[in-house]
């Protein structure tokens, strides 16, 4: 039986409660906004009215539509308010005392057939509704902020809750125009169960000063393309919220990996709580503001270590994708590359593939003709690392294997002049084992390329224990001159980006393997709650599985955390073969080419 949802209570009119109230207003519904705060009323109605203004200028809305919406919007103190609402929605604080004070409250109040949704998005939607008078009418309303923009709802169901329940809030998101995912209760539930946890690890890795902050977060943002760093995302959240719902899943799960980490109970019993106290990890212009303003934590110029040696000739080892992208970047900033493979032909390989990735880019209008020619014209392909003797920087893309990759280096500490640093493109392997195959360890770093090469931003500069200041300098100038962003991080499993990914990845996995979400919920959760331009079993399959485990295996022999131990079903399907796209099955299946 359908049950019609025309009148609806939105209980807290902070931003979350504004933005649900601005979207039902839009889409027909009368809302009863109920605040205890008359100041938190009074903003409310102003932001709808200054939003649907702003509409107005854009086209979105005539001047009549925005009469009606907002006329639409009524405000009160009191909760008897919403005797007549058909659903309630309550978005007041994260707290099962305050929310159950809020439901009992509404079960004196409201018809035994409205429906209550809670808000929360770690608290137990069970808890609260075995609490309440009718539990068989309770349930979680997930909006994501800002609700306005963001297209994921999480409808969540406790073993109480009654499908006709579900289904008319289902039907109300659809309604929407949001894309409503249905999940059991446990804390987190999908996005934020998967979110939070890498948002816990970044706080870890800049508690241990592994990294600088502007560096986790731009190591995110350029190397997995992210609408925002995970310690700028925590402070826009709250490093209390984070704290709160970051308790909660600790409390469900006993995974270390969810255990918050100590610096956000630091920073919050401090009250530096994120953009809304003015300060958290990073310091604000103002209480609310969302700009940040340097403070003493703010990198200064030349944090690198002073100058580098200079560098007009490249070498790069290597004839694979990899090898012929960071070849062919280099010598679109003017770098004088050698390309040397293992024989002349796959050093013509490499060099055919990089041709037609430059004639791509002439038929896109992205580089002239020719630009094209001078580019190619850079670039010297040789069958043999002889050819490498007098370059300046020698870099190795070579496979993803420790003992060809040490080889590699001790013939570079033959053949490379005294003086030329030598840098490893690997993603997951110890640096220093590169830089012990040879007599020169100062010189050896990493310098983690990500795939495709021409196309990404990113660099991780990976500095050993004896990896010198001069070049560590010598590459972030490098790396800067060819229009990467370097970042600087220390020799250990994963860097910042894979020690970050890979656990999100794995979680996703095991979210599957418990039967808690399927593929395409996760997927859309993660993309559309997120803002992730790829959910993780897409990223997964574009990776590959058998790549994915590798490093899973490196991050949990590195740091030994059972949390970390690879996803059993994810080791199964690289046994079957099952790689991800270049095999055409992997979580999902692939139309062959």
């Amino acid at each position: 039986m359908d049950i019609p949802l025309s009148t609806i209570a939105v209980v807290g009119l902070g931003t979350m409660g504004t933005g649900i109230a601005e979207i039902l207003t839009r889409a027909g519904h009368e809302v009863i906004g109920i605040d205890i705060s008359d100041a938190a009323a009074v903003r409310a109605a102003g932001a709808l009215d200054t939003s649907a203004a702003r509409a107005v200028e854009r086209g979105r809305l005539t001047e009549e539509e925005r009469r009606t919406s907002l006329a639409r919007f009524r405000t009160f103190s009191d909760l008897r308010a919403a005797a007549d609402a058909e659903l309630v929605i309550e978005v007041v604080p994260e707290s099962y005392e305050t929310k159950q004070r809020v439901f009992r409250a509404l079960d004196t109040i409201v018809s035994p057939t409205t429906i209550l949704a809670t808000g929360t998005n770690a608290l137990s939607v069970t808890r609260l509704a075995a609490d309440s008078a009718h539990p068989e009418r309770v349930l979680g309303l997930h909006f994501f902020n800002p609700a306005p923009a963001m297209k994921l709802v999480e409808v969540v169901s406790s073993v109480l809750t009654s499908p006709q329940a579900v289904a008319a809030v289902t039907a109300l998101a659809r309604e929407l125009g949001k894309e409503p995912v249905a999940v059991g209760d446990r804390p987190g539930f999908v996005a934020d169960g998967l979110l939070f946890g890498y948002l816990n690890q970044a706080a870890a890795m800049f508690e241990a000063k592994y990294a600088s902050r502007e560096d986790i977060d731009a190591a995110m943002r350029l190397g997995c393309g992210l609408p925002m760093g995970p310690l700028a995302l925590l402070d826009l959240i709250g490093v209390d919220t984070a704290r709160t719902v970051l308790e909660a899943m600790y409390a469900a799960s006993h995974d270390r990996l969810h255990a918050p980490a100590p610096v956000l109970g630091q920073l919050s019993e401090a009250g530096l709580t994120g953009r809304k106290s003015g300060r958290g990890f990073y310091t604000y212009e103002a209480p609310g503001s969302g700009t940040a303003v340097p403070d003493a934590l703010t990198p200064r110029p030349g944090r690198e270590g002073g100058a580098g040696r200079s560098v007009r000739s490249v070498g790069v080892a290597g004839s694979g994708t990899m090898a012929s992208g960071i070849a062919e970047v280099f010598a679109k900033a003017g770098y004088d590359v050698v390309l040397a493979a293992r024989g002349p032909e796959k050093a013509a390989g490499a060099l055919s593939r990089i041709a037609k990735s430059l004639a791509r880019s002439v038929d896109k209008g992205r580089m002239t003709e020719e630009a094209r020619a001078e580019t190619l014209a850079r670039i010297t392909p040789a069958g043999s690392l002889d050819a490498l003797s007098e370059v300046d920087l020698a870099v190795e893309a070579v496979a993803e294997d420790l003992e060809v990759k040490q080889r590699l280096f001790a013939t570079l500490d033959k053949v490379c002049r005294p003086g030329a640093v030598l840098a490893t493109t690997t993603s997951s392997l110890p640096v220093i084992a590169c830089a012990r195959a040879t007599s020169r360890p100062r010189d050896v770093v990493g310098m983690h390329f990500f795939n495709p090469a021409p196309a990404m931003k990113l660099v991780e500069v990976v500095r050993t224990v004896l990896t010198s200041d001069e070049t560590v300098a010598t590459v972030h100038a490098v790396s800067t001159a060819v229009r990467k962003h370097p970042v600087d991080c220390g020799d250990r499993a994963g860097f910042i980006v894979n020690a970050l990914l890979f656990p999100y990845l794995n979680n996703a996995i095991k979210m599957v393997e418990e039967h808690y979400a399927s593929l395409d919920d996760i997927d859309a959760a993660m993309r559309l709650g997120g803002g992730y331009p790829m959910g993780p079993f897409e990223l997964l399959d574009v990776v590959g599985l058998d790549v994915s485990l590798a490093i899973e295996r490196v991050l949990h022999r590195a740091f030994r955390d059972p949390g970390l131990a690879p996803a059993p079903l994810l080791e199964h399907l690289v046994a079957a073969g099952c790689l991800g796209r270049k095999t055409g099955r992997g979580f999902r299946e692939y139309a062959r080419r």
